[in-house]
């Protein structure tokens, strides 16, 4: 583990990339050739302006490629050197963080946030462990795949930890899992505090550093250097810029933006266990289990699981305007990461499962079937150019706007009646049902459907996303 470290680090001050150190296999002709056209697919079928694209093989980056534009105006084409938001990716690193404070015996996984924070709700019984599993309870500021009013406004990660993980619970400690963005942000300012220095310092020299992990920004003080732009489309409607959320918003739970080697340099780091020990791997990695037994399928900030027999550990991204995708198979040494410029999009999750088939096959996951009638009401009255306000939560109606509505109307109207709906699966996240649905139209149309439910029955969020 030393020996590499120095090895890595005398490269890296000679100038050299890590895919140059290791001779850079590239993928056969064949291979490449049908690594792009599934890219190529995935982008054509759902209209995402970029990708950036890479994977690694056998240990070692044999690919990285970027398509379409990463910026509409002035138009800019997208490079595989550019930084891309990798959003929720960044949690894994601050769980590396707190994994190296426990190292360093400045706590354990078994603190309770007390310790820090004894203001916190019931945070003598929330622990670490269940900040960094999603088992704490604590609400998640953050499920919407849109931007709210509140995220156009510069906050301080604390007065944010104070507001959220200042409501009640929304289940006991260990009792369920649920995402919550809350927890990391959390998880930061314990870092702050037990490591004596600013998160980013911290992350900086006892992570990026040390693993060479060169050129990522922090986006609450570098999103300036982004090259590529973020968008979002209403409904079918045209690509329309966004923009990232205020600095505050996402800290240490969605901070990051990288060049798509630069994530997979990690993904290597995290097969050949390069920074941290075994045992704090083993922890990283391992599916948190809830008091009753259940897994969870996650571990910490990372999901983990097995697909045909293959041990994978992943997790998406989004801030505004941008979705990454990222899987490691540590035991196959196999690697794919996506990262694409368009929120509310499945197009990095569509491309990453797409190559994983192509190098290391996979099996995709069936749908449950079940229809919903609200959907397709909603989606018939907008069809319409009409909605019924009182359906909606305040926030959702503020994404409602004319425009949005004249998009949604122009776009879906053209498709013709809304035969089916399907529901491929729900979950709670924010203290709100998050369903996704695919809707199948007269036309032969098919498009993707995600909405946030709140406990009185609002709905929080309606998108549709992508023909398919």
């Amino acid at each position: 583990m030393v020996g590499r470290g120095f090895v890595l680090g005398f490269v890296l001050l000679l100038g050299v990339s890590v895919s140059e150190l290791l001779g850079q296999q590239a993928l056969s002709p064949e291979m490449r050739g049908k690594v792009d056209a599934a890219v190529k697919q995935v982008m054509e079928k759902t209209g995402v302006p970029s990708a950036s694209v890479g994977i690694v093989q056998g240990g070692r980056v044999v690919y990285t490629e970027a398509f379409g534009r990463a910026r509409l105006s002035p138009e800019l084409m997208a490079k595989p050197e550019m930084h891309y938001a990798v959003g929720s990716i960044s949690k894994q690193f601050t769980a590396a963080c707190v994994l190296l404070l426990a190292e360093d015996g400045k706590l354990t996984l078994d603190d309770p946030v007390s310790k820090w924070f004894p203001e916190l709700t019931r945070a003598n019984e929330v622990t670490v462990r269940n900040l960094l599993t999603h088992t704490s309870g604590y609400e998640d500021y953050a499920p919407q795949d849109y931007t709210i009013p509140a995220w156009t406004k510069a906050i301080k990660p604390l007065e944010l930890v104070h507001t959220w993980a200042g409501k009640p619970l929304d289940f006991d400690p260990g009792t369920k899992w649920q995402y919550s963005n809350t927890n990391f942000e959390l998880a930061g300012l314990i870092v702050e505090k037990a490591s004596g220095m600013p998160f980013w310092r911290f992350l900086e020299t006892r992570v990026l550093k040390p693993l060479g992990l060169k050129e990522v920004l922090n986006l609450d003080t570098d999103r300036r250097r982004m090259e590529p732009s973020g968008y979002m489309r209403n409904a079918l409607g045209p690509l329309r810029p966004t923009k990232l959320e205020a600095p505050g918003w996402y800290f240490a739970d969605g901070a990051l933006s990288m060049p798509v080697e630069t994530l997979l340099r990690w993904d290597i780091s995290v097969m050949d266990q390069t920074l941290l020990t075994p045992a704090s791997y083993a922890a990283f990695e391992q599916e948190m289990k809830l008091k009753d037994g259940t897994g969870t399928s996650y571990g910490m900030g990372v999901s983990v699981g097995v697909r045909n027999g293959r041990r994978v550990v992943s997790h998406t991204g989004e801030v505004g305007g941008f979705v990454a995708a990222n899987a490691v198979y540590p035991d196959d040494k196999v690697a794919v990461a996506v990262l694409t410029n368009q929120e509310a999009s499945s197009t990095a999750g569509q491309i990453q499962r797409a190559i994983a088939a192509l190098v290391l096959p996979v099996a995709a996951s069936g749908d449950h079937a079940e229809a919903e009638a609200q959907v397709k009401a909603v989606l018939t009255g907008l069809q319409q150019g009409k909605i019924d306000r009182g359906l909606f939560t305040a926030d959702c109606n503020f994404y409602f706007t004319q425009e949005t509505i004249g998009d949604f109307q122009s776009s879906l109207a053209p498709l013709g009646e809304v035969k089916t709906v399907t529901e491929g699966g729900e979950s709670l996240r924010g203290g709100m049902t998050f369903r996704s649905f695919v809707v199948g139209f007269s036309g032969g149309t098919a498009v993707t459907v995600t909405t946030y439910t709140t406990s009185d029955g609002k709905l929080e969020q309606f998108l549709v996303e992508g023909k398919s």
